[in-house]
């Protein structure tokens, strides 16, 4: 917890004031009583203010200075009800003025923090992620976050109030009458003793309410962007009664908790009876008997006083609580701000010219955590400037994986992988991946509008270049046909969109950047033969001087390709040539090769 504040540093200002600005509310509602009593004894009950044993000196002095006559019991109502009144004020002043700095110091801590955290994810390798999950770091971001900006404007709020309260309350009360202390001295042990007990058993289950937390959000996630595919199979059903399941788990543990914290209010209340109660008692049956120094404005103030010690037993009992439950967000917090990247760049950002744009050497990748047979296996794989090499295999060879280490969302697990005759590792990581442009298996489209879209590869593209990229990727003559063009807005995720429309967004927004290398990762699946061969005929026309990366499952969209590169089942590569070259010498292409022609996929 001690670790997030630092992010109030630029807020401590704020965050002094605060209680300094409380302590003089609760000066003010401390002198409240004191004033009610003067009120009840010299203006109600007409006491001679200036008696030995039930008079007071300060209020005297208080009637002197306002020149009020003790003797006009009015007049002495108006007087501190005027005080009363005034005291009320501003308290209540200083009560929101403390209310505004404590909530302007945390939500600046808040907004602080939100951006360090979401900073630290998107600076985190893709393992990383994955091992948070999505659903997790949601609630990290989320609602852990503002679990500890309401725990630091509750600190700062009442870290004067509750321990002034306390102490000034208990003060007061003596100050009234000794006998006053012993209800108190009862009380107070009891209620703490009670309240120890509800909260140690609360504490252990917050943990557990936020993890409970996740799960909900993973499967909200889940099935909110995997709703075509819900609908598709017809698993509604299924997948409600899997998201019942994880919030009647969210609900039970958060009842369980919620039961418990619910015993401190009957706790709190019934105690506070009591000790009123043995106030009236004991106040009123010293009254009754000519007790020197008891009044019934005595009794009345103690009454006031008693409730604000125990109320500030109460509040500082859920200042508590709030820090068990703070702390188990800020743990979860820390884990992703102490998460240092695993993947970390050099400082090169430029290679050796000369060399081949993108070289493999004895490369071994095996995914992190995972055991048994390597992905790939001591791949050498050297590929040409200019050149266009097609990787093909049969599903989960490790295709996307091999072409994966040369932007280094992974590191290989053996070998080096080297761009422009200089080891991936050495680039910083940004300068890497602007040489680079990437189309992935899985779509992923922004709402926002066509132009925007590809200008994710070239924040500062022009128009003219935003066109030349759509009309390479031949998207251009479905983006004419839009309504507003390039102008037109793309539902989330492309929902608007058909597949080979998508396909090809992404394709023109890789092309914007100018990459020197371009990766294919089975991009145009959804292409027909003859989109995806004038395609490539443009890429070979405006990009001649690109390296291209391409995977495929079809053979006809790698035959023109100038070197294919076949990953076999235990991930190696043995065979690199092109296509009629390896029809004879590479078993697992040509049944490959057979599979699809028996299956018409050549046609």
């Amino acid at each position: 917890m001690f670790k997030l504040f630092r992010f109030m540093k630029p807020y401590r200002l704020l965050a002094i004031i605060s209680p300094i600005i409380m302590a003089g509310e609760v000066t003010g509602d401390l002198c409240l009583p004191f004033l009610m009593s003067f009120l009840v004894n010299y203006g109600v009950m007409g006491e001679n203010i200036r008696d030995p044993e039930k008079g007071s000196r300060i209020a005297l002095r208080l009637l002197e200075f306002f020149g009020v006559s003790p003797s006009d019991r009015m007049a002495v109502i108006i007087a501190f009800g005027a005080m009363m009144l005034a005291v009320t004020l501003l308290g209540g002043f200083m009560g929101t003025l403390c209310a505004w700095t404590a909530a302007s110091a945390s939500q600046g801590m808040g907004n602080d923090l939100r951006r360090a955290a979401y900073r630290k994810v998107m600076s985190l390798s893709i393992e990383q992620t994955d091992r948070f999950t999505t659903g997790s770091l949601v609630t990290r971001m989320t609602n852990d976050i503002t679990q500890v900006v309401d725990f630091s404007e509750s600190i700062i709020r009442h870290f004067v109030r509750s321990p002034a309260f306390f102490i000034g309350g208990t003060v007061m009360l003596l100050r009234l009458n000794l006998s006053f202390g012993v209800i108190l001295l009862c009380a107070l042990p009891v209620m703490v003793v009670l309240m120890a007990m509800i909260i140690s058993k609360a504490v252990p289950i917050f943990s557990v309410v936020q993890d409970k937390l996740d799960r909900v959000n993973a499967v909200v996630q889940e099935n909110v962007g995997g709703a075509r595919v819900v609908k598709a199979f017809s698993r509604e059903e299924y997948e409600c009664e899997r998201f019942d399941k994880a919030n009647r788990d969210m609900r039970d543990t958060t009842l369980r908790v919620t039961l418990l914290l619910t015993f401190i209010s009957p706790v709190i209340t019934i105690t506070m009876a009591l000790a009123t109660a043995a106030i009236i008692f004991i106040g009123g049956w010293s009254v009754k008997i000519g007790d020197a120094g008891m009044t019934v404005g005595a009794v009345m103030a103690g009454t006031s006083y008693i409730t604000q010690v125990l109320s500030s037993v109460m509040m500082l009992t859920m200042i508590f609580q709030s820090v068990s439950r703070a702390g188990a967000s800020a743990k979860r917090i820390n884990e992703v701000l102490d998460s240092d990247p695993v993947i970390k760049g050099g400082s090169l950002e430029e290679g050796d010219g000369s060399a081949a744009a993108v070289e493999f050497r004895d490369v071994s990748f095996s995914y992190p955590g995972t055991t048994g047979r390597s992905v790939l296996s001591g791949v050498n794989l050297r590929v040409e400037r200019g050149e266009t090499l097609a990787v093909i295999g049969q599903t989960g060879s490790g295709k996307t994986s091999l072409v994966g280490l040369i932007p280094r969302f992974y590191d290989c697990t053996e070998g080096e992988v080297f761009v422009n005759g200089r080891d991936v590792k050495e680039y910083d990581l940004a300068s890497l991946r602007k040489k680079i442009g990437y189309v992935m298996q899985k779509t992923e489209l922004f709402s926002d509008s066509v132009e925007n879209n590809i200008k994710w590869g070239k924040p500062d593209a022009t128009s003219d270049e935003v066109t030349e990229a759509a009309e390479t990727a031949q998207a251009s003559e479905f983006v004419e046909s839009l309504p507003e063009k390039y102008g037109d807005f793309i539902a989330e995720k492309g929902a608007s969109l058909s597949g080979g429309q998508k396909q090809r967004l992404s394709i023109a927004r890789a092309l914007v950047r100018k990459p020197e290398i371009l990766i294919l990762d089975d991009s145009t699946s959804a292409l027909d033969l003859a989109t995806e061969a004038s395609l490539l005929r443009a890429l070979k026309a405006k990009h001649d001087d690109t390296t291209i990366i391409m995977i495929a499952q079809r053979i006809a969209s790698v035959k023109s390709a100038d070197r294919i590169a076949v990953i076999e089942e235990d991930g190696s590569i043995r065979h690199c040539a092109p296509h009629d070259e390896l029809m004879k010498t590479s078993d697992t292409y040509r049944d490959i090769y057979a599979s699809q022609v028996k299956s018409g996929a050549l046609i």
